[in-house]
């Protein structure tokens, strides 16, 4: 299994960013999916899932800012950051099981 997540950066407060995470080297397609993040100095926390009829779910501090999608045809599962708030800092893994890909660092700083 390998899942690699792009698109992380600096961004200033209620910017916006797009996360990618490429997967291989299982059945993306019917596989459920899910985004974590570990801010700095914390523990892990889970973001959103997907499964594979498309159905999702959101952590309350996350519900109506960011979106989570999937495209099977890629094999690319994606993450919708908007209105970001500092405390969104942190570094965000993409999860497929117990497999834990190469994060993507986010920074929301004025």
């Amino acid at each position: 299994v390998q899942l690699q997540a792009s698109g992380g950066g600096l961004v200033q407060p209620g910017g916006s960013l797009r996360l990618s995470c490429a997967a291989s080297g299982f059945t993306f397609r019917s596989s459920a999916l899910s985004w974590v993040r570990r801010p700095p100095g914390k523990m892990i926390e889970w973001v959103s899932s997907i499964n594979s009829s498309g159905r999702t779910s959101y952590a309350n501090f996350v519900k109506g800012r960011f979106t989570i999608s999937r495209d099977n045809s890629r094999n690319t599962l994606y993450l919708q950051m908007n209105s970001l708030k500092p405390e969104d800092t942190a570094i965000y893994y993409c999860i497929y099981v117990g497999d834990r890909g190469q994060g993507t660092q986010v920074t929301v700083s004025s």
